[in-house]
């Protein structure tokens, strides 16, 4: 055979010279194999792209709202709901998580109890008794008015009893990472730092999923993740997890009842009362479980999971089969609303099917942890009216959820009045139905003064802590937004 010597590549894959008829055939038979293994290789190659194509474009839903407005309770009551099985992998994780909201209840109680006696003995004044004036702290604005308190050897017991709980919360909060710090009072930010007129970019997270399909950056499943045992060397860390869950439950079981008497002690609650001091009212309240949770055999219940707090720090992604029989799958993608994470929302605008916007309405009396001259509520109406606005998403389906409903109650039942904290409330009457027609008739004008194009109004009052009220909301906004999903992929 003639092979020019003008031809590189001929004279690269030419035949050795005097090649013997045995390595001849083995030069063959190697040549056959490598032609089957690269067949093989764009054989396969051709059928991922065909199932790329065959395969269901999952269905995108984004959890907005401000900080503690009660979307990861949202996210948690899907993943109850469609994902039992990952959800029971978890349960012995968010064991921790409650036993921190529980030290941070206690802590906050003690320190104002502190804070009082304190007070009462720097007035010296003869007896246990004192006229003190309330002392501001970063949590709750306080009256400037005089109360007595009566003060014995019973609460400097409970002061110097619950001291180890500090430490506990200490290592619990290095273990659980930046997701188990609250957010304080910091410089002032922009309630919307995200750009409506952001051009379509940056795509969702393409990481890897870990365990069952969930995705994370930082948030509180990062934060889980770091309390189970990994499958390399997991039964040294199941050991070690163990053996740090026993000396954290005995230091709790030592306070368990001085917590009680700290919680019950009627001189305890005429300061909190003085104060207007609502702990009740907080995410991740356990005081009134502390007989159950404070115990050696205690499993998180599934209502204990969805209301424990643990703060989302960036962008959570979350995979979802929400309809086993056609396996369609869900993205929900969990925001932190804290107003440093807020610029990070536009670029996830793109091509999302729907928002679940959540605002607490139980919160028109409370401000901003991150800027304390700020009205939660106030906070809530700009970022609606600046998701609404958005040309980005005016073809979007935004589901309103008008969320904490039962506090909200719980507080016009304590005889707060609105017009007191919402001029524009008037004298409209003071009763929990009138004050959610007027939150719903007010967040329907933003949408429709501000939509760029005329949008469907979907609204929801919640209580997301609320598992069984919840899965049926959940169902209904589900199917409507399956349902624009299917017209937007022409499948329905």
């Amino acid at each position: 055979m003639f092979i020019s010597a003008d031809d590189p590549l001929a004279l690269a894959i030419a035949p050795p010279r005097n090649e013997t008829p045995e390595e001849k055939d083995a030069r063959e038979s190697a040549e056959l194999e490598a032609r089957r293994i690269s067949d093989a290789i764009d054989d396969q190659i051709r059928q991922e792209r065909t199932a790329l194509k065959k395969k269901k474009k999952p269905v995108k839903v984004l959890l907005l709202g401000q900080s503690e407005s009660g979307k990861s309770a949202t996210l948690k009551n899907f993943q109850l709901q469609h994902a039992r099985h990952e959800w029971a992998e978890e349960r012995a994780s968010w064991r921790a998580v409650i036993y921190l909201n529980l030290i941070r209840n206690v802590i906050r109680v003690l320190d104002i109890l502190i804070r009082e006696m304190s007070l009462a003995e720097s007035e010296k004044r003869p007896g246990s008794s004192t006229t003190a004036e309330c002392v501001s702290d970063s949590d709750e604005e306080i009256p400037g008015r005089g109360l007595s308190y009566h003060f014995t050897d019973k609460h400097s017991f409970i002061k110097r009893r619950l001291g180890p709980l500090r430490s506990v919360q200490i290592d619990l909060e290095s273990k659980l990472g930046p997701e188990a710090q609250e957010v304080r009072s910091a410089a002032s930010m922009s309630a919307t730092p995200f750009d409506s007129t952001v051009p379509p970019s940056q795509s969702l997270p393409k990481r890897p999923s870990r365990d069952f399909g969930v995705s994370s950056t930082n948030g509180w499943k990062s934060a889980l993740e770091k309390l189970r045992p990994s499958m390399m060397n997991s039964a040294r860390l199941q050991r070690r997890r163990d053996a740090d869950h026993n000396e954290i439950t005995d230091v709790l079981f030592g306070c368990k009842e001085a917590m009680l008497d700290l919680w019950q002690d009627p001189v305890v609650q005429q300061v909190l009362a003085h104060r207007k001091t609502k702990i009740e009212d907080s995410p991740g309240f356990f005081l009134n479980d502390i007989g159950r949770i404070v115990a050696h055999d205690y499993e998180p219940t599934d209502g204990d999971i969805v209301r424990a707090r643990l703060r989302t720090v960036g962008i959570q992604q979350h995979r979802v089969v929400m309809d086993e029989g056609s396996g369609r799958e869900w993205l929900l993608y969990d925001v932190g609303g804290a107003r440093s994470s807020r610029a990070a929302w536009a670029s996830y605008f793109d091509d999302v099917d729907a928002i679940i916007f959540l605002c607490p309405i139980s919160c028109f009396d409370e401000q901003l942890r991150e800027d304390r001259r700020v009205n939660r509520l106030e906070d809530s109406y700009l970022l609606w009216k600046s998701v609404c606005s958005s040309r980005i998403l005016a073809k979007t389906d935004i589901v309103l959820f008008l969320n904490k409903c039962d506090i909200l109650q719980k507080k016009i039942q304590r005889g707060m009045c609105i017009k007191d904290y919402i001029p524009s409330y008037g004298d409209r009457k003071n009763d929990t139905i009138t004050v959610m027609r007027y939150f719903q008739q007010h967040f329907k004008e933003i949408s429709k003064q501000h939509s760029p194009e005329s949008r469907p109004f979907f609204l929801h009052f919640t209580s997301v802590i609320d598992t069984k009220a919840t899965a049926a909301t959940l169902s209904v906004v589900e199917e409507s937004i399956l349902r624009t999903h299917l017209r937007k992929a022409d499948l329905l």
